[in-house]
């Protein structure tokens, strides 16, 4: 194997820290959500059936992966997928799901 074509171990390890952001249902429920449109800490909790706090925490992370950017509206912060690749990893995760471990038609 040509070990030339890997990718630096810097870049590997934050690339898993980046996939690990998505191994919680929680989080990946609010991406979800997110992906339908912008919401507020208290769409995401009431929809989610999740308290505020615990919503406001996975955002928190979710921020900090990069993954969700946030803008003020008056006292309101609404949150959105940072950009379209995070889109395009969950259809690709639905899409892949459907595919091959989705329930038979």
């Amino acid at each position: 194997m040509d070990m030339t074509n890997l990718l630096p171990e810097e870049e590997v390890t934050d690339i898993a820290d980046f996939f690990k952001v998505f191994g919680d249902p929680t989080r990946l429920k609010i991406l979800y959500l997110l992906d339908e449109g912008e919401a507020n800490v208290n769409t995401i909790s009431s929809s989610l059936g999740i308290s505020p706090s615990v919503a406001s925490q996975h955002l928190k992370l979710l921020r900090v992966a990069r993954l969700v950017r946030w803008r003020k509206d008056g006292k309101n912060v609404i949150y959105s997928l940072n950009d379209e690749h995070i889109s395009r990893i969950l259809n690709l995760g639905t899409e892949h799901y459907e595919e091959t471990i989705g329930p038979e038609v």
